[in-house]
């Protein structure tokens, strides 16, 4: 995710990123600059369209349009906006109940017990690892341990690793309950913090497996195409060849609007506006060591 101050409006204005919609609509909007120039021409020396024809009333419907396609686009973005804000408060409260399993594990645990506590020194930071790359559609390698080889060889790295680490972790809390390292009480705490891992797991799987409708998309984009190519089939009368840079601008402000909801409504991946996952991950293995270590 990018990091910038939101006072500097200098720095706002002029940076351009890799992330900057001007890049990647300059295909189109070059391709819209030069249709409305042959329109413009077409009209106003080929076909010399009469005073009276109703081609000339065109803006008018356009000022109609332009309301229906606000309100379009204020939802689309809208609804973009809930689902990235939403996946950063499921990964928010991932690093709350990171801390809070530590703290209760220290607390709880015998501190001779160096062998528990090192286990979950490691395990509740691999998780919010695992469902970065599991959200990304990612297989990677977990070392639980440097010496829990055993461990390692139950986590099929074909399937659900998430939902894996979770059953171990459970295990191991399951194990302390039976050998008395913890009471009942401390049993269902710690069972509760555990079971919140995969609520956000699966509340995660939820936004990124549910995008926004397709047919929904494709009439927003299409909406978009058609509104602007017939702009200059009727400001061709009105600001002559002007009208050209103005259908592109107008062209390159709602189709920077879709282009960034369609960044920021899949929040899990890897362009410069989805979530900090590996940061996030970074800074719960740092305060879960600093709480067990």
């Amino acid at each position: 995710m990018k990091v910038y101050n939101p006072k500097d409006w200098v720095q706002l204005i002029f940076s351009i990123s890799k992330s900057d919609t001007l890049l990647k609509l300059a295909p189109m909007i070059a391709f819209v600059t030069v249709f409305s120039f042959v329109v413009v021409y077409i009209e106003l020396h080929v076909i010399k369209i009469s005073a009276d024809s109703w081609v000339r009333n065109l803006p008018q419907m356009h000022s109609l349009l332009s309301f229906v396609i606000s309100l379009l686009l204020v939802f689309r973005t809208n609804t973009a906006y809930d689902r990235w804000w939403e996946g950063r408060k499921q990964w928010g409260e991932l690093v709350n109940n990171s801390r809070n399993l530590a703290l209760k594990i220290a607390g709880m645990v015998d501190p001779s017990n160096e062998a528990t506590r090192r286990f979950f020194r490691k395990t509740i930071p691999i998780f919010s690892f695992s469902l970065k790359d599991h959200l990304q559609s990612k297989v990677t390698e977990y070392s639980l341990d440097d010496d829990a080889g055993e461990q390692k060889e139950k986590l099929d790295f074909e399937k659900h690793v998430p939902n894996q680490i979770a059953k171990i972790m459970f295990s191991k809390v399951n194990q302390l309950y039976v050998s008395g390292g913890i009471t009942g009480d401390q049993l269902i705490l710690l069972n509760g913090e555990i079971s919140s891992f995969t609520n956000i797991c699966g509340a995660c799987e939820r936004i990124k497996n549910t995008p926004i409708p397709y047919s929904y998309s494709s009439f927003i984009r299409k909406f978009i195409l058609v509104y602007t190519l017939t702009l200059p089939l009727g400001y061709a009368f009105t600001v002559g060849y002007l009208a050209a840079p103005l259908v592109a601008f107008i062209f390159y402000v709602l189709a920077s609007l879709e282009l960034i909801a369609e960044e920021i409504e899949e929040p899990f991946g890897a362009d410069e506006n989805d979530l900090p996952m590996e940061k996030i991950a970074e800074n719960i293995d740092r305060h879960v060591g600093e709480i067990l270590d």
